[in-house]
């Protein structure tokens, strides 16, 4: 029989989440979406049965932020990065952590590459939408929330990979697997170091499902400590089994099916079931190539239970996302930190430049206010395409206004620029001291085909934006296969080569090695 017993420090964490929660207004915010959505999962994570991602914490974090002072936010913001890492290290040592965190980073990859392809999708759908109409409502209310569950998923997909290479030493295998158990976003993700390729080999990467979050410790290790010489073979293999037993039995039970919501991500599937469909937003899946509109599984980055059928339009609690903040880092291996200090910005701006940032925030404000949804895209569309320098100011422009949902969508149409014109953006980001936009604006860019992220990746080198060039070199490195790389490396291989192994390197050394065999299958000399 399981033992219902929980690491200490997933005890703390609940216990701080729902001191957390209990100051927190339940029916606005992030928070209110959160319960909404998926109260059970909700649930579970206030009882210590599931831990959430951390952009879930950072929302909540969020949400307690409005009306306090600065310092008291950042002071609590320090706690809950502590208390969560800890959390999440000891939840990852239970028997076969390793196994469960490939599993769902495998489902949350695939979440992220459906988020992207739905977001485009929408986005062609409104250029021809007719102005005022309910459908042109509909796609705009989506392509919000959409574009948030891309941001969460790849924000979740970097903290699930930190936390497996973490886990597992480089040439130790995992843990004996965890029965497979459905599950929400804490049971649901998987392996791949390059969007499919599993990070280690052996049982520890491919079965099954678990439990754990953040920046896992050490994993539980396969193999037993170093006998004492007089054991015989016979003694050795009764004494693996009494322990093997003895470990099962410790193992808490799978949770009921706690629910994904926004905060709760991917269900595992059920023994012997495909993913059904889920309501408006769900996530496709990898079935491979076919015509016809995307479909989705059940469960996502903010959905809620089930295998259901999809209706027209989403509902969630909010018209649009909540405005998300930049200030603190996300992921659980950030610990909670507070951010670094932003270079200072480079305004350059001219009273030209200042006019337009003006009065394209009064008209959005403006078509907003007159629910003119179409025309607001084409404005954004045309934004997106300006001078580089404008981007910064009319950023926090926009967020001052209000319009934190618009700029997102700013974002994501400048993500679309071409290669040159997208570096520009970046590295204009990047000398205001808008960090967090300029990844934003990164990590959305690298779905585009590797010849143009190689030229972005050149444009920003010769802008003297090394930084920048090498946060999109490891941000593609996550998102895409390793084949992929090969193709980004062959039109210049002495210079990005040794660049894309680095950024391989910091994942993990499985993710190094998977790169290193596609190069030379490509034909391409690595390093």
């Amino acid at each position: 029989m399981a033992v219902h017993q929980l690491p200490a420090e997933t005890g703390e964490f609940a216990r701080y989440l729902r001191d957390l929660a209990a100051r927190l207004d339940p029916a606005g915010g992030w928070y209110g979406v959160f319960r909404h959505r998926d109260p059970d999962g909700l649930r579970a994570c206030f009882d210590g049965a599931q831990i959430p991602p951390w952009d879930v914490v950072e929302s909540l974090l969020q949400d307690f932020a409005a009306g306090r002072d600065e310092r008291l936010v950042a002071r609590e913001t320090v706690r809950a990065g502590r208390l969560h890492t800890a959390s999440a290290a000891a939840y990852d040592r239970l028997p076969g952590g390793a196994e469960a965190l490939a599993e769902r980073l495998r489902l949350m990859l695939r979440e992220q590459t459906y988020a992207a392809g739905r977001a485009d999708e929408l986005v062609r759908l409104l250029r021809t939408a007719p102005e005022g109409a309910p459908e042109t409502e509909r796609l705009t209310h989506e392509l919000a929330w959409i574009r948030d569950d891309h941001t969460r998923a790849t924000a979740r997909c970097a903290e699930l990979r930190a936390r497996l290479a973490s886990l597992t030493p480089p040439g130790r295998p995992g843990a004996p697997g965890r029965p497979p158990a459905p599950g929400s976003w804490f049971r649901g993700e998987g392996p791949s170091d390059f969007g499919g390729t599993d990070p280690d080999p052996g049982p520890a990467t491919r079965a099954g499902t678990g439990a754990g979050t953040d920046t896992g410790a050490g994993a539980v290790p396969h193999a037993e400590p170093d006998e004492p010489r007089e054991l015989t073979a016979k003694e050795r293999r009764a004494r693996e089994k009494k322990e093997k037993r003895e470990k099962k039995e410790k193992r808490p039970a799978a949770p009921r099916k706690p629910r994904g919501a926004r905060f709760a991500g991917i269900e595992a599937e059920d023994p012997g079931s495909g993913p059904g469909p889920d309501p408006g937003i769900g996530f496709e899946p990898a079935t491979g190539p076919g015509p016809g509109p995307v479909t989705a599984p059940a469960g996502g980055a903010r959905s809620g239970t089930g295998p259901r059928t999809a209706p027209a339009a989403p509902a969630p609690m909010a018209p649009v996302p909540p405005p998300r903040t930049s200030g603190a880092p996300r992921g659980a291996r950030f610990g909670g930190a507070p951010a670094a200090p932003a270079r200072p910005a480079e305004p350059d701006l001219t009273v030209a430049d200042r006019r337009a940032v003006a009065d394209t925030v009064a008209l959005l404000i403006r078509l907003r206010a007159e629910g003119r949804s179409g025309e607001a895209h084409v404005v954004l569309c045309e934004a997106a395409g300006r001078p580089p320098g404008q981007l910064p100011p009319l950023g926090a422009e926009l967020r001052r206004a209000g319009l934190g949902a618009d700029w997102s969508e700013l974002l994501w149409e400048a993500a679309s620029l071409p290669p040159e014109r997208l570096a520009a953006a970046a590295g204009a980001l990047a000398a205001a001291g808008r960090d967090d936009d300029c990844a934003q604006l990164l990590r959305q860019a690298v779905s585009r085909p590797p010849g143009e992220i190689t030229e972005a990746v050149r444009a920003l080198g010769d802008a003297g934006r090394a930084r920048e060039a090498k946060g999109l070199l490891s941000a593609f490195v996550q998102a895409r296969t390793p084949e992929d790389a090969a193709l980004l490396a062959a039109p210049d291989p002495r210079r990005l080569v040794p660049r894309l192994l680095d950024a391989a390197r910091a994942v993990s050394t499985a993710r190094e090695r998977d790169l290193v065999h596609a190069l030379r299958t490509a034909g391409i000399v690595a390093g």
